[in-house]
């Protein structure tokens, strides 16, 4: 397989994948107090989101490469 066709695959597969979730969410866990035994711990969510425009540019960039690296066949 070509290495342009494959850096094409992966960039249509990886602009949908960011079209489609629009970032990922994690929980960070933290020590608020502790009395003894006794610990109260909180929990903070983080969304880090996706820029739109990245994937349609990954989507645009990948059908170009996908067009030319067959084109060239």
């Amino acid at each position: 397989m070509k290495p342009a066709l494959l850096l094409a695959i992966l960039l249509l597969i990886l602009g949908a994948t960011i079209l489609c979730c629009q970032g990922f969410t994690y929980t960070t866990h933290d020590k608020a107090m502790q009395f003894g035994p006794i610990q109260v711990t909180t929990e903070e969510k983080h969304t880090i989101p996706f820029e739109p425009l990245a994937g349609v540019v990954l989507l645009l960039g990948g059908g170009i490469i996908l067009a030319m690296s067959l084109r060239k066949s």
